[in-house]
């Protein structure tokens, strides 16, 4: 699965643990920055995941702020994007299942790396279940009011 991650200065050394472990598991990943612990602003990277996503040029992201919060309001702002904070493995299978989120937002001073690690895993192995009801409510969510 090709996987676009980015970060802010805060989730750094969570993206740079991750990447490895999620190239073993076979993902292709773009890293789209930052690339350091120097002071940068969230919703550049957050958007940038975002994009790459839209565009089809990732099948999932991944964004990480020091809450994941920030993040991920950035990415959602981008049309098509349902990012999504999960801080245990049952919030990555029940929005992956439910709300098909397609960018996972960690907090890195919320997770540890084993818990974010497993997540990552859960969330990108976790297909969409379709159900009729998941579908409406996507719609729902996607519609311009």
């Amino acid at each position: 699965m090709k996987v676009a991650i980015a970060c802010d200065h805060g989730g750094y050394d969570l993206k740079m643990k991750l990447i490895p472990h999620l190239k073993e598991q076979g993902h292709e990943i773009s890293d789209l920055g930052c690339d350091s612990t120097d002071s940068v602003d969230y919703p550049l990277y957050g958007k940038a995941v975002g994009h790459a996503v839209a565009d089809g040029r990732a099948d999932r992201g991944i964004v990480i702020c020091t809450t994941g919060i920030g993040i991920s309001i950035a990415a959602n702002k981008i049309k098509g994007v349902r990012a999504a904070v999960c801080t245990n493995g049952l919030m990555a299978k029940m929005t992956r299942l439910h709300n098909d989120a397609n960018v996972l937002a960690l907090g890195a001073n919320i997770v540890g790396y084993g818990l974010a690690e497993e997540i990552c895993d859960i969330f990108l192995e976790t297909g969409f279940s379709g159900g009729e009801r998941h579908i409406r409510r996507i719609n729902g969510i996607e519609a311009d009011d």
